[in-house]
């Protein structure tokens, strides 16, 4: 079994160090685990799906919560 620290996955799945740590602390990387100051990830770990757009109704559309207002996305 490999491991890879959070900036290897951050590269590997095109997304921030920071975004992978808000992953880790949400305990949605299963198997993240810490040694010393660093978190390290298994190797075949999946990315996790962004849960910041949620889907709505039929039609698609697709709810962007923002820190001020609240906007549909076709």
């Amino acid at each position: 079994m490999g491991i890879m620290t959070t900036k290897e996955a951050a590269e590997k799945w095109g997304i921030s160090p920071r975004r992978i740590g808000i992953y880790i602390r949400d305990h949605r990387i299963k198997g993240a685990f810490k040694v010393g100051a660093a978190w390290v990830i298994p190797e075949n770990t999946k990315k996790p799906s962004d849960l910041r757009h949620e889907r709505r109704g039929k039609n698609r559309k697709y709810r962007v919560i923002t820190p001020f207002k609240e906007k549909i996305i076709t």
